[in-house]
């Protein structure tokens, strides 16, 4: 069976900065900017990390994405789409990064697929 770890976490945000410096503050975490992205990620040292999504008309407070890993996005959204999803988001790349790909299950959950780019 394939790993099928939530790989990522994207928590919203108003102000990134603030965000970085709450989170930095209560748990220790490590922020990482990427300005031309308009994201900033966090790690919290132990294996775990995610990001800051703006908020926005698709985003609002208490919208956390998890991403789920996945070694085929495609196939996992179809199985998705079989079973009663609504795919969001078709498996785009990240530059650089990897891919995603995003769904809503049958009660309206958003969840995340990810695959990280391996190094040759």
């Amino acid at each position: 069976m394939p790993k099928r770890n939530i790989s990522h976490v994207e928590i919203p945000s108003r102000d990134f900065e603030e965000s970085a410096a709450f989170y930095r503050g209560l748990f220790g975490w490590k922020m990482t900017p990427i300005p031309e992205a308009h994201y900033t990620v966090w790690e919290s040292g132990e294996g775990a990390r995610g990001g800051f999504s703006a908020l926005g008309d698709h985003v609002k407070p208490g919208d956390v994405l998890i991403y789920v890993d996945s070694d085929d996005i495609a196939a996992d959204l179809n199985k998705a789409r079989a079973l009663g999803a609504e795919i969001i988001q078709e498996q785009t790349e990240i530059p650089g990064r990897g891919w995603y790909g995003v769904f809503k299950d049958p009660t309206g959950n958003i969840i995340g697929l990810f695959t990280r780019r391996t190094v040759s």
